[in-house]
């Protein structure tokens, strides 16, 4: 199954404020002095609007791992799947994107786990008032897991029907990472040839390695 490229308009965070913020504008031309029809039409949609904002501000309340933006808290309780580096006569990486708004977290990630750890791949994830999914890329070389950025368009394009699969199976793929620099501004450099191994692979057979 193709993996969807887009939250879903109803799941789309930013929606219930926009569309009360719509309805109190409107009070401007609904008054209580409107056809009766109307006005009491408009106060059951306002209602239904703000219960809308309720249950959405509830359920972004809930804790979740990943959450809903694709951050992990913690390995544990993850089912992780290893693709390891392949011996190649020629390195092949691919750099991380947006690293350079993930600046505090990635020089934590270097102090607590070295230049040289590895990253889980998080489908789905996504950044406040954007529908767009990406797949994040988390270091978990030091204490916790650390948002580093994302993939680029190509690398996602190549590899999110695989890592998609995965996901709706509970699984998450961690890759060899590399922190470039020794103070800021760093990038990050994953190595995802490992993942053309896991491509041709029966899924339900895969090896995973319980989150520590």
């Amino acid at each position: 199954m193709p993996a969807p490229r887009s939250k879903p308009l109803h799941a789309w965070e930013p929606l219930p404020f926009l569309v009360l913020v719509g309805l109190l504008l409107l009070t401007g031309f609904i008054r209580p002095d409107s056809p009766p029809v109307l006005f009491w039409l408009f106060v059951v949609v306002v209602l239904a609007a703000v219960a809308w904002l309720v249950v959405s501000l509830v359920q972004a309340s809930r804790t979740t791992n990943p959450d809903q933006w694709g951050d992990l808290s913690t390995l544990d309780g993850l089912d992780l799947v290893d693709a390891p580096r392949r011996e190649r006569q020629v390195r092949t990486v691919v750099p991380v994107e947006d690293v350079n708004r993930h600046q505090p977290a990635i020089e934590l990630a270097r102090l607590y786990g070295g230049a040289e750890q590895h990253a889980v791949l998080v489908p789905r994830a996504n950044r406040w008032l954007s529908r767009r999914y990406r797949i994040g890329v988390q270091l978990v070389g030091g204490d916790r897991p650390r948002h580093a950025g994302f993939l680029g368009r190509a690398a996602q394009e190549r590899w999110v029907d695989l890592l998609d699969g995965l996901r709706r199976q509970g699984r998450y793929v961690r890759v060899p990472a590399v922190i470039v620099g020794a103070a800021r501004p760093f990038r990050v450099e994953l190595d995802l040839s490992g993942l053309v191994e896991l491509e041709g692979r029966d899924a339900d057979g895969a090896p995973g390695a319980r989150g520590e």
